[in-house]
Formats: C-alpha cells, sequence, structure tokens
C-alpha cells in the first residue's frame, strides 16, 4: 500500500478543472487545507506541483512583501480566498477577478504562477513555484482514474447497446400481434452493435486530432471523475485504520469495482431468470435440494421417504395433455394501436 498523506488523499478526491492563465490552458487541482495547501497543473505534456506549509508560506509571504506585517493566518486566508477559486471549479466574484491578476512564466522544467492583489488595501504578491510531479503522483493523480473512467464508460455503453436491442425485440413482439405505428418520423431502423460501432469510430477518428488538444473536461467527467476516486479514497482510509498483520490486498480489484458496480443489477436479473421453471414457478435452492432424484441430496435409493416432509413441499404442475391455449393478442400500449 502507497504511504500518502492527509493532503494527497484529499487532492486525490477532487476533479481536474479546466483553467486559463493568460493564453495557457491547464488542467488543475487545488487543496487548502487550514494552514496549508496543494496545487497542481497540467499542459498535458507535463504536471507541476507545489505543496506548502505555515512557516514556509509565512516565510516566502515576507520575502515577496518587505513592507507587509500582516500575520500568517490572515496571508493564508487572503491566499485562499483568491487563488482557490482560480485553480478550481468553484464560482468566483466580480471583485475577486477584478482585484487579483494571475500571470504564468516557464523556465527549464519549471513553472510559476504569479498572483498581484490586495491584502487590507495593500498590494500583495505571490508566487505559485510548482516543480515536475514525480511518476507515482501522475499515476495516481491522472492515469489510474481516467483508466477506471474507460472501464466504467464501456460497461455503460454494453449496457446500453442490450437496451437498445431488448427494445427492438419488444417492438417486434408489437408488430407480430398487429401494433401499427401512428408516426412514421419515430420509426427506427433494427440496433446493429457492430455496424454502429464501425461507423462511430470511422466518424470520429478524423476528429481524433482537434481532440487531442482539447483541454475541455466536462462536468459529467469531472463528477464521474470524483465518483471514482473517493472509492479509491475510501479503500485506502479502509487499510490505513486496519491492522498491520493484516496481508495488503492487491489494487486491482478496487479500480475495477467502479466499472462492475453498474453491471450487477443485469447479472443477477438474468440469473434469476433462468431458476424458473416453463410453468413460471421459481425454482429455489431449497427445492432443488430437497429433490429425491437429485444426485448427491444425501437419500439412499432404497431409503424410505419422510411422509410430512413431502407433504410440506409445493408440488409442480404436471404438463397437460390439453392442447395449449391459444395466446390472447396484446393490447398496443403508447404510440401504437
Amino acid at each position: 500500500m502507497e504511504n500518502i498523506g492527509r493532503s494527497e488523499v484529499a487532492l486525490t478526491e477532487l476533479p481536474w478543472a479546466p483553467v486559463r492563465l493568460e493564453d495557457t490552458e491547464l488542467l488543475a487541482k487545488a487543496w487548502f487545507g487550514g494552514t496549508e495547501y496543494r496545487v497542481l497543473l497540467s499542459d498535458l505534456c507535463c504536471v507541476w506541483e507545489e505543496e506548502m506549509r505555515a512557516d514556509v508560506i509565512a516565510q516566502r509571504a515576507q520575502e515577496l512583501n518587505k513592507r507587509l506585517r500582516a500575520p500568517a493566518d490572515a496571508v493564508f486566508s487572503h491566499l485562499r480566498s483568491v487563488a482557490l477559486p482560480r485553480f478550481s471549479s468553484q464560482a468566483v466574484s466580480q471583485d475577486a477577478t477584478t482585484a487579483a491578476h494571475f500571470s504564468l512564466r516557464r523556465h527549464d522544467d519549471r513553472l510559476t504562477v504569479r498572483l498581484k492583489s490586495e491584502l487590507v488595501g495593500v498590494p500583495f504578491h505571490w508566487e505559485f513555484r510548482l516543480r515536475p510531479a514525480p511518476v507515482t503522483v501522475v499515476c495516481r493523480q491522472l492515469v489510474r482514474p481516467l483508466l477506471v473512467m474507460t472501464r466504467v464508460l464501456q460497461r455503460q455503453v454494453e449496457e446500453l447497446a442490450g437496451l437498445l436491442m431488448r427494445k427492438d425485440a419488444e417492438i417486434q413482439d408489437y408488430k407480430e400481434n398487429g401494433a401499427v405505428l401512428t408516426r412514421g418520423r419515430l420509426l427506427t431502423d433494427v440496433f446493429d452493435e457492430d455496424g454502429y460501432r464501425q461507423n462511430f469510430l470511422s466518424q470520429m477518428l478524423p476528429q481524433m486530432g482537434a481532440l487531442q488538444e482539447c483541454m475541455d473536461f466536462s462536468p459529467e467527467l469531472q463528477d464521474l471523475y470524483t465518483a471514482v476516486s473517493s472509492q479509491r479514497g475510501v479503500r485506502k482510509r479502509r487499510h490505513s485504520s486496519a491492522s498491520a498483520d493484516t496481508p495488503e490486498e492487491d489494487e486491482t480489484p478496487a479500480l475495477d469495482q467502479a466499472a462492475r458496480s453498474n453491471t450487477h443489477s443485469h447479472q443477477d436479473g438474468v440469473n434469476d431468470t433462468s431458476l424458473r421453471s416453463s410453468s413460471g414457478q421459481s425454482l429455489t435452492p431449497s427445492l432443488l435440494e430437497q429433490n429425491p432424484e437429485e444426485p448427491g441430496s444425501g437419500r439412499a435409493s432404497g431409503e424410505p421417504q419422510n411422509t410430512e416432509t413431502e407433504q410440506t413441499m409445493p408440488q409442480m404442475s404436471a404438463p397437460s395433455d390439453r392442447p395449449a391455449a391459444r395466446p390472447k393478442k396484446k393490447k398496443a400500449v403508447g404510440l401504437f394501436r
């Protein structure tokens, strides 16, 4: 299990927000605690980070503002109120927007974000001095959640495709029973999953070049990222509170948990349907175990049967010699008549 701090766990559960600093589009994550902060910025070519504690914040504030005599907590409070809305998806007031100015400067492999604002009427300067983030941080904050998101979205596509095919079967059943579509503009073709996938890729691949430069992180994807990261954060907190003698589990099943959660209900429904007899009666596991003809039931071939037990068992309906009744014509509902 990776040894990560409180700021890392809190930052993991935050979504990436698209920001624009001067003429540069970036993805940003920012966490401000009581007396510390952690900032991540990425242009999809590199990821930069900075983590600051209370004592270092006071030292830098004095370095950049020689005449400033404000206490450290006042400096941090002002910094949080101005910088946090800019680095996140929070709404920022018009006064804060006009009072604060951000500039970006790159030098070597580092990134510096300069802030100019006013603190109690006195000019206030600050610099976020970010360095390239380690590979472990990049994987934890960007790569792993995005991989899980692709799995979740793939499962969603599979379930939607299955739903469309079931809808086509339902419509076909209506048609076979005499239903007619009243509005021709609603007529659709039968869904072909393979054909749809090939057509979709042929249309989307020419646009992939432009999408690779896009920094847009839609609110829906931000919510999905937060849900995936929150599950990993809960799992890590559970492991941290467990005993040190407990063997650690592999992290891969935890990454697959969010992707598999949407399919459990569908699989359970299929398994439940497979346990029903042709007469419509549910074959529960208890009935299957009590069947005297089932191998491994624990009853010898010549052993007498218990009369009381046989009477309590539900009787299965025997097949009738009469011909099956003619199915009734279904009544059209909704758009059909």
